[in-house]
């Protein structure tokens, strides 16, 4: 029981971590990088769909996005959905192919969006800390019925709490990498 506990606590940690790699992929950098267009959809004959079901998105040089949709009829709404994504990015289509330039990042923006990250990497603490009260309260609870002895519930505590010192080193390095990231230029 105890083992089953410390494993769905280290799996919903994980999931938390990467979680927050995904967030975080989705704020922008200097760098071009097809994960910037994940959000966006489009309306492909009355349905919205992610772009990447309407195109493909390819990076064309370091500060450029290359979509190109799989239908000729589709540049217009790609564009549209680009537009409106509140992304900041303004595409330009050249025949079938859509060129997305990213603007360069200015220092105030960039700190902005250090601030962003450190909010999303405190929100990803605050999840792994409540799962690991969750494992904690059921434990308690196996105490409370006598299924397991004090001993065991102190060496699952100091297990539960290992796990959580190890995701939280974890968040800490991606958020250390991405403000690394945001702050290079």
């Amino acid at each position: 029981m105890i083992d089953d506990i410390a494993q769905d606590a280290d799996q919903r940690m994980d999931k938390s971590v990467e979680s927050l790699r995904q967030d975080l992929h989705k704020i922008r950098t200097g760098r071009a990088h097809t994960s910037l267009l994940d959000q966006v959809t489009v309306s492909y004959y009355g349905t919205e769909v992610p772009l990447n079901q309407a195109a493909s998105v390819a990076v064309g040089d370091a500060r450029t996005l290359l979509v190109t949709p799989f239908e000729k009829s589709m540049v217009a709404p790609i564009e549209k959905a680009i537009m409106e994504s509140n992304l900041g990015l303004t595409p330009n289509s050249a025949g079938q192919a859509i060129r997305i330039p990213l603007p360069p990042l200015t220092e105030e923006r960039r700190r902005d969006l250090v601030k962003v990250v450190r909010s999303e990497g405190e929100q990803a603490k605050v999840a792994v800390r409540n799962i690991r009260r969750d494992a904690n309260g059921d434990l308690k609870q196996l105490l409370k019925d006598k299924d397991i002895t004090e001993d065991e519930e102190k060496q699952a505590e100091d297990h539960i709490q290992k796990l959580t010192d190890r995701h939280v080193k974890a968040i800490d390095e991606v958020l250390a990498a991405k403000e690394e990231e945001l702050m290079s230029v």
